[in-house]
């Protein structure tokens, strides 16, 4: 087997993108060019280069020429992007090399050296030519293959002779669930000698705590490319640490190299990315890498503050064997698959609600802070009392019902809602057995839901609602029921651009424009734009 020079691939910028959509400050990158050649890095990948421009994405995840451009970019360090293959293969051009042409100029134009193109093992055959386009444009080609470790025996010898014949400059193997060992690396690489000898890249992700020791593992083993970011800022839980992984090679060959350089930009910007971004290993990430379930759904799922702890390990637990291995953010959305078709009930809320006002309690602060009013407003003017989910705060003897139609919720609380007194309203019909076995002992009301985008339809029992949002399933309720005015409280609202803030902001406005529906009016403080009274008011 050939040996070939050991190089570091730091790819912060590009991987740890997924955290602020790409969108590094100018002066934050250039200190950083600075520093990966202080450190005598040889390759940075600064980005993604795109074709994607549906929303807002930082100039790392175009990385265009002109981008480069504008950039103190050190002589001796070499500039990387990546394309995936889905976007050149699923685009709106001619052909898959009509979309390299569109995306890259010849290489005498442009900074970038090296393109690395991601692929799934499906996808490899097919970018083959576009690879080759670009290879005759100047510039050098490796192609990562995502997702290795679940690969075959015969599929991965198969690809690495396939890669071979293609003359591919390298060929890298990603770690993307964080969950190969010594023992799998090794594996895999043997398996790939065996029909391989070009240059042989690792990029590994730390789940489970593993990814430099694989990665080092790797590099004794023959692998010389080897990626890396500074802080373990990447997607998920992260990945090599740089400054480990430039120890190590020091150690290895008693090379001098600049670790001020990079413990000043740790200082000066990572750290405090890290305490925005909270990226690294955790036992959610652990487990996700233990049964094969992609990080982007964890690192979802740890940005949503809707989940809880309970919540994410429900998720984990269902996503084993509801294709956890390729990140899709529709199957987070576990709380609304249950109700896509149509799903009646047998309650009918005018039975309990018609002409009657109706307050309803979300769990904003202000319920602690005005617990005592909202219990006087009850008792004064006896309006039908639902909550949404558990409360805490009110004594339960002021609540009539409870509604609930997050499964994810349900199913973490059902213990509690087994020790409450009053109904739950629940779409019990749309919920799988396993979750309607263990709500045997409590009185449920079934009112039906359908979750239809953009869609608030009252129905007699059942309701085609925007969201699967506790709010939405009480506002279909209370209008089906017959109430004369809504109040609610415990609606403060949420900071700017809070994604919770965002969803309760659209179901408000899509209400408001409905014609002949119950008046609704908040008693505390709120953000949100609706009609506002005062609890001390009334």
């Amino acid at each position: 087997m050939t040996n070939y020079k050991l190089k570091i691939l730091d790819c912060t910028l590009r991987d740890g993108g997924y955290y602020n959509n790409w969108d590094f400050s100018e002066e934050l990158i250039n200190d950083y060019l600075q520093t990966m050649s202080d450190i005598k890095i040889d390759y940075v990948e600064l980005g993604f280069r795109s074709l994607n421009k549906n929303e807002y994405r930082g100039p790392c995840y175009y990385t265009t020429d002109d981008f480069l451009n504008s950039l103190k970019i050190p002589k001796n360090l070499k500039i990387s992007v990546m394309v995936n293959a889905n976007e050149i293969l699923s685009n709106n051009f001619n052909s898959p090399i009509s979309a390299i042409k569109f995306l890259f100029k010849k290489k005498k134009y442009s900074k970038v050296n090296l393109v690395r193109i991601a692929c799934h093992l499906e996808e490899i055959k097919k970018i083959i030519e576009p690879a080759k386009f670009l290879k005759s444009q100047g510039y050098s080609v490796g192609l990562n293959l995502m997702q290795i470790a679940d690969k075959s025996e015969d599929d991965i010898k198969e690809i690495s002779e396939l890669v071979n014949d293609s003359k591919f400059d390298v060929f890298y193997f990603a770690d993307s669930m964080g969950n190969l060992n010594k023992s799998k690396t090794s594996n895999i690489i043997n398996l790939i000698r065996e029909k391989f000898n070009g240059e042989l890249g690792i990029h590994a992700h730390d789940n489970m705590g593993k990814a430099l020791d694989n990665t080092l593992l790797a590099s004794e083993s023959g692998v010389n490319w080897l990626d890396s970011t500074v802080y373990g800022m990447g997607r998920g839980p992260g990945n090599v640490k740089t400054e480990y992984l430039i120890i190590e090679i020091k150690k290895r060959f008693n090379l001098k190299i600049n670790y001020f350089s990079i413990l000043k930009l740790i200082d000066n910007y990572f750290k405090k990315l890290m305490d925005k971004y909270k990226w690294g290993s955790n036992p959610y990430y652990y487990i996700a890498g233990m049964n094969n379930v992609h990080p982007s759904f964890i690192q979802s799922m740890l940005n949503d503050n809707r989940y809880s702890s309970a919540e994410i390990l429900e998720v984990l637990e269902n996503l084993k064997t509801q294709g956890g291995k390729k990140f899709n953010k529709e199957i987070l959305e576990l709380r609304s698959q249950s109700y896509k078709t149509k799903s009646d009930g047998n309650w009918d809320p005018k039975s309990f609600i018609k002409s009657r006002n109706v307050l309803i309690l979300g769990s904003g602060p202000s319920i602690q802070k005005h617990s005592v009013a909202i219990q006087r407003f009850i008792t004064k003017k006896k309006p039908i009392v639902i909550s949404l989910n558990l409360q805490s705060l009110i004594n339960n003897k002021f609540i009539d019902m409870i509604a609930v139609c997050h499964t994810l919720r349900l199913f973490a609380d059902i213990d509690s809602y087994k020790k409450v007194k009053c109904p739950i309203i629940l779409p019990i019909n749309s919920l799988s057995k396993n979750i309607k076995r263990k709500l045997k002992g409590i009185d449920i009301r079934n009112y039906g839901i359908q979750v239809l985008s953009d869609t608030f339809k009252f129905g007699k029992k059942s309701s085609i609602i925007p969201n699967p949002l506790a709010i939405s399933y009480s506002l279909a309720i209370c209008n089906s029921g017959g109430a004369k005015k809504i109040y609610l409280a415990g609606f403060d609202g949420y900071e700017e651009n809070d994604a919770r803030g965002v969803e309760m902001d659209k179901v408000f406005s899509l209400y408001s424009n409905l014609d002949k529906v119950a008046e609704l009016i908040s008693i505390t403080q709120t953000k949100y734009k609706i009609k506002s009274s005062s609890i001390y008011a009334n």
